[in-house]
């Protein structure tokens, strides 16, 4: 299961962050998300929750399944993009950028697409490789975003829909190996 983090504080204002040591707590209508989240979860059998290192995600799935004492498990491969100059401005800026940009070109001091849909195959990867039967992820729009578009056979694209915040999301094991083996097609020889 695949749920974005509760609206935070960046998200609110239409701000970046891709980087996990700036805080960017969840907004009180955030936390209602997380807790909302978790009643959708109540009789939902769960062996690990999988978070990224942003505090925003970790405050929601803290408020979702916390008190149900799950094992933690980090995976910063599924972290936001590092926007570079981008970091901290507004969404609408770096989307304009990112728009007329190629999947092979970074800000200055960020990352490519490329790196990025890489890096997030590596993540989904670790997950498929872990012995738990029933793992919950809350991540974030964009690494939800690829994986959910490429279980559809679709790879990563200029202009990426946005992910609803705190839904529960479905994907099988089959579902997520085929989603990261398209994503690592695209990867090793990304275009738009």
């Amino acid at each position: 299961m695949l749920a974005r983090h509760g609206e935070s504080e960046y998200s609110l204002q239409q701000l970046v962050n891709g980087d996990p040591a700036v805080s960017c707590p969840l907004t009180a209508a955030g936390r209602e998300q997380a807790r909302a989240l978790g009643a959708a979860l109540a009789d939902e059998p769960l062996d690990l929750v999988a978070v990224t290192e942003f505090e925003r995600v970790r405050e929601t799935a803290d408020l979702a399944v916390g008190a149900r004492g799950l094992p933690v498990l980090v995976v910063p491969e599924l972290n936001e993009p590092r926007f570079g100059d981008f970091e901290g401005g507004p969404l609408a800026v770096y989307g304009e950028w990112a728009w007329r940009s190629g999947p092979l070109e970074a800000p200055p001091g960020g990352e490519t697409r490329g790196e990025i849909a890489a890096r997030y195959a590596r993540g989904f990867r670790l997950l498929l490789e872990r012995p738990e039967e029933a793992i919950l992820l809350v991540a974030h729009s964009l690494p939800l975003r690829y994986v959910l578009d490429a279980a559809e056979g679709r790879p990563p694209s200029q202009r990426a829909d946005v992910v609803g915040y705190a839904t529960v999301l479905r994907l099988t094991g089959d579902e997520l190996e085929r989603a990261v083996a398209v994503l690592e097609r695209w990867v090793a020889s990304p275009a738009f």
